[in-house]
């Protein structure tokens, strides 16, 4: 806004330490947010004045509680792990499904088997090969998503 007024003129001492207090105000602000889950946006003025003199933060009902990824979380059977190893990928593919030879045989086209020989071998695959491969990769996994 101040450079469409001013032109291509530089900034002066003034406008610089300006902006720079507000960047510097932004990324507090930010931070807070981050680590203490607080979004006081909704609130009104005087409930916003409130939890300042009274540092009632810790008490309000629209905070958005932050839970750490890397906290260690105790299962039903006392294994520890961490929260974010627990979180589902929608993408992933079922490695136990694939794992599961005789299965996965009994259905496999055997021009994937022929491209498995050939990776396992070492030689390169064709591009028709790698986009055959690869579309049958999208299939399996759009019908995982599916289920």
């Amino acid at each position: 806004m101040a450079r469409a007024r001013d032109g291509d003129k530089p900034f002066s001492e003034a406008m610089m330490c300006r902006v720079a207090s507000c960047v510097v105000a932004l990324y507090w602000r930010k931070q807070y947010r981050l680590t203490n889950g607080l979004d006081c946006g909704s609130c009104s003025q005087k409930q916003r004045q409130k939890c300042r003199s009274e540092d009632l933060y810790r008490q309000c009902q629209k905070a958005i509680k932050i839970e750490s990824l890397s906290k260690p979380i105790t299962d039903s059977e006392g294994n520890v792990t961490e929260l974010g190893d627990t979180i589902a990928d929608d993408k992933a593919i079922d490695i136990g499904a694939w794992l599961d030879a005789r299965t996965f045989l009994l259905s496999c086209p055997n021009r994937l088997i022929q491209i498995a020989h050939k990776m396992r071998n070492g030689d390169t695959l064709g591009k028709t090969d790698r986009q055959y491969l690869w579309r049958f990769r999208k299939r399996e996994q759009n019908t995982l998503l599916a289920m």
